[in-house]
């Protein structure tokens, strides 16, 4: 993982989500979910595109259940935007980095 995009925890995220004054991507994944290792490099390259317009960080969700469980998370990946501390958009499933700037761009 690079510095572009960090990993969270159930205990961190209100600090580095909801109270975060730049709009912020959750990745909810996991290490066994191939869409999520396929998508993983797509975003890494937005944050370093979008650095200082939007935050990208991931979350783990067989380390963290409760707030993948708390925001509706069935399916990985699962990319949640947050912007005010509230869900924005919402992408379920790997898909081309077209339409993550596309959604990106309609948050900003």
């Amino acid at each position: 993982m690079s510095d572009n995009v960090k990993e969270i925890s159930d205990s961190d995220f209100d600090q580095e989500v909801l109270q975060s004054n730049v709009p912020t991507l959750v990745d909810f994944w996991a290490p066994w979910c191939g869409p999520c290792k396929s998508i993983a490099p797509i975003l890494e390259e937005i944050a370093g595109e979008y650095e200082g317009k939007i935050r990208i960080v991931k979350m783990n969700v067989d380390e963290n259940p409760a707030t993948p469980s708390k925001y509706s998370v069935r399916g990985i990946p699962n990319l949640v935007f947050f912007k005010a501390g509230e869900v924005v958009e919402q992408i379920v499933g790997a898909v081309p980095k077209e339409q993550l700037t596309g959604a990106i761009d309609k948050v900003l």
